[in-house]
Parts: structure tokens; sequence; C-alpha cells
């Protein structure tokens, strides 16, 4: 099943909270987030709660133990394993950032799961403070994408991804929910699945104009109906690659072996 690679999201798709914004209300931020919030890029804004939380005493532990309380739903965390078990290939392309998505995936036992994560990368300056930067610096070129925002487009890391497999056999299935998940999801192909969370905004922007879209749809409004689906998908596209396999190595046989998906509680 190494020909399977599932992408997901992370915010408000792997865990049903947006963790910036859970890092805001958590640490009593919101009056200053709101202050700021039409003056700074979202990336730009980020950064500059961290230094407010320096600026308090608060250090990187701090917010650590603050992210580990974020929940994250045991149909997510079972769906994960059960994909990573049956060999998929796992990425986060997310427009949170490596620090909060390292700190909540490791507490839940989940980060070794995932063979790469793309998203704003994050460090810990001389001062102990948690810096958090762009994944795509404007500064020395743009990627030149106007459904995306400067820090981040998904689509870019998508063609990259692709690239670098060849864009052989692989099939992708894309889950997410946000805005910045409409232009990856326009690069798939016709043999690729795309899960939106439903009445979401990546959802409302495929059901505008649906025939822009390629991949087959499959949308999701649970982290139970998440799991279900994601595991029925790669069933799916294993039963359908024993069937290749038989029918190129036993032109004249109409046996077919199945897959048995272990389903972790």
């Amino acid at each position: 099943m190494a020909d399977v690679v599932v992408v997901f999201d992370f915010d408000r798709t792997l865990i049903d909270d947006d963790s910036d914004n859970w890092v805001v209300t958590q640490m009593g931020l919101t009056h200053l987030f709101n202050q700021l919030r039409s003056a700074l890029p979202w990336n730009s804004l980020m950064d500059r709660m961290m230094k407010e939380l320096h600026s308090q005493g608060k250090t990187v532990e701090d917010i650590a133990n603050c992210l580990r309380q974020c929940p994250l739903d045991s149909h997510v965390a079972s769906a994960i394993k059960s994909a990573h078990s049956l060999g998929c290939d796992l990425k986060i392309v997310s427009d949170a950032n490596q620090f909060y998505i390292e700190t909540i995936m490791e507490h839940h036992g989940l980060l070794g799961c995932f063979s790469e994560i793309y998203t704003n990368p994050t460090y810990v300056d001389e001062q102990g403070r948690l810096r958090i930067l762009p994944y795509h610096d404007s500064t020395l070129s743009h990627h030149g994408c106007n459904l995306c925002p400067s820090n981040l487009c998904k689509g870019f890391v998508l063609d990259h991804v692709c690239t670098s497999f060849g864009c052989g056999k692989q099939r992708f299935i894309y889950l997410g929910d946000g805005r910045g998940d409409y232009c990856p999801t326009l690069k798939l192909r016709d043999c690729d699945f795309v899960m939106p969370r439903k009445n979401y905004p990546l959802w409302d922007r495929i059901c505008s104009n649906p025939m822009l879209i390629k991949a087959k749809l499959h949308e999701w409004s649970s982290a139970e109906e998440l799991k279900k689906i994601l595991l029925h998908l790669i069933g799916a596209i294993s039963i359908k690659e024993d069937v290749d396999s038989t029918v190129s190595s036993r032109p004249n046989s109409s046996e077919c072996r199945s897959q048995t998906m272990p389903v972790y509680s």
C-alpha cells in the first residue's frame, strides 16, 4: 500500500480545533490578538503572540503543555494508525506550524506515523522565545498563486510531493477543510480522492463549481465518518490493485484476493 499517499490538513481536520486559536484562547491572548488581527498577516500575528508570551515570562514548555491539552478524537487516532499499518504514506500539509503539530502529534503517539510534515517552520531563539516563520519567504520570491496566502501554497507543496514520486502509480487521498485546501484539490487527478469536511470552506468552494474537480469526492462531517470513509477508500484501492495484479498475471482467472484491514480502537 506504499502506492497510497494520504495527505492531511491539520487544524479542523486532524484536530477539531484550530491550534493557533487554541493557544491564543488558553493562554489569555485574546484581547491582544483581536487588537492586532487586522494589522498583521496571520503568520506574523502568531509570531507576535509568541513574543507576548515570552514577555510575560511564559516558556516554550508552557506553550507545549498548553498544546498537549488540545483534544484529538480517538477515531482520528485510530484512522491514522490503521492507514499507517497498511503501509500508506502519510503526510501533513498545514498552515499551522512545526512546533504545534509535532507537539500535539507526539503527545498522542502519532508523530512517527507521518513521513513528512509541510508547514510553517519554527525555532527557539537565543532568548528562549519560540519563533514562527513562513513556509515561503515572500521577501525572496512569491509562490505566484492567487488562491493561497503568501506564506504557504499547499498546491505548490502537493506538486513537490507528486514530483518526488515521479507521478507514477501513486494514488492520493487529500483531507482538508479550509480555503487553503482548495488549491491542492485542483491538482488532484481523476484517479485520486478528495475528502472535504462538509459545510466548511473547502466543501463550499468545491460545491460552487464541482466541474473543476477531477478527483473523486467523499465528504465527511465527524471524526467517526473520517475514519470510516478513509479506511474504505484505502481498502477499495487495495482490492483494485489485487484485481489488476491477478488479471495481469493470470489473464484467464476470475479470482481476486481481498485484503484484511486492521482497525485500531
